[in-house]
């Protein structure tokens, strides 16, 4: 059915996901699969200016300036990589739209209306086929976050942030169950690399 598929890898911080998204590069790579892998925020040139914005440490920028910058960041990815191509190249997006509701609709409590309403202009007819979410306890995401070197601002939140968030992760993955992966981050890294692998390999067929 999706033969150039969108893959989303969700989930909070220190939950692996990028690690698989890497890691599915590399495979796709072997197989001679050809994909773009992106990341938000960030992406292209315009969008790292703008993580570079947000993620700052010394950035105290006000939750609607936080939300209205990710979706910048995001549409000059739409506008320059992802809508090009679409249906020509497998896409790889480590973080998309499920990550700006549950960071900043269950996270900061802006309206989910007016979230859901620039999402929709902005993306229009693409289709995401799988998003795999990747979720952690919070021991192991203590654990993780503090064997990172360079922290960022979304790296310092505290525990109960990150739980609401990846409660919001939930909440969304249960109106989308056809769509959504489940990886259990707490698991071994090698048991859930052959899950994604599985699943993407279903896609490719």
């Amino acid at each position: 059915m999706f033969k150039k598929p969108i893959i989303v890898f969700e989930g909070i911080e220190g939950s692996g996901k990028t690690l698989h998204i890497n890691y599915l590069a590399k495979y796709l790579k072997k197989r001679k699969v050809k994909f773009i892998k992106l990341r938000e925020p960030g992406g292209n040139k315009g969008s790292e200016k703008i993580r570079k914005l947000i993620l700052n440490n010394k950035s105290n920028l006000h939750k609607v300036t936080d939300l209205l910058l990710y979706l910048a960041a995001r549409n000059e990815n739409l506008e320059n990589l992802i809508k090009k191509n679409y249906g020509k190249k497998l896409i790889l997006l480590d973080r998309f739209i499920d990550s700006t509701v549950a960071y900043q609709h269950y996270g900061m409590g802006i309206d989910y209306q007016f979230i859901n309403l620039i999402n929709n202009f902005l993306i229009k007819n693409i289709k995401i086929s799988v998003t795999f979410l990747n979720l952690v306890s919070p021991k192991n995401l203590r654990l993780r976050l503090s064997k990172r070197k360079n922290l960022n601002r979304y790296d310092k939140f505290n525990i109960d942030f990150y739980k609401k968030i990846q409660n919001g992760y939930i909440k969304i993955l249960n109106k989308k169950k056809n769509k959504y992966v489940v990886i259990d981050s707490n698991k071994p890294i090698s048991e859930n690399k052959e899950k994604i692998i599985a699943e993407v390999d279903k896609l490719l067929k």
